[in-house]
């Protein structure tokens, strides 16, 4: 399943990409986030239900320093993604 995260709040400058790197890392996962210009992030992530739930848990709380307001996720069509970057 592959999956596309805008999360909004107070998520740039806080270390906020870096963070969702090193979960999605840990937790096995493949795709990328970004620094969009108005000010969310965005996060692209393909890998098994289970574990993409408690990513996107993890989005809504986001890393010390963040204020995640709101995350809008949307289902996308798989890539065969391998890793996860900072874009």
């Amino acid at each position: 399943m592959r999956r596309r995260a805008i999360v909004r709040g107070r998520v740039q400058g806080v270390g906020f990409r870096w963070s969702a790197r090193s979960e999605a890392r840990r937790l096995g996962l493949a795709g990328f986030a970004t620094n969009r210009a108005d000010g969310a992030v965005e996060v692209e992530v393909e890998g098994s239900p289970g574990v993409l739930d408690e990513f996107l848990d993890w989005l809504r709380r986001g890393p010390i320093g963040a204020r995640v307001e709101a995350v809008d996720v949307e289902q996308l069509t798989p890539s065969g993604d391998e890793g996860f970057t900072i874009r």
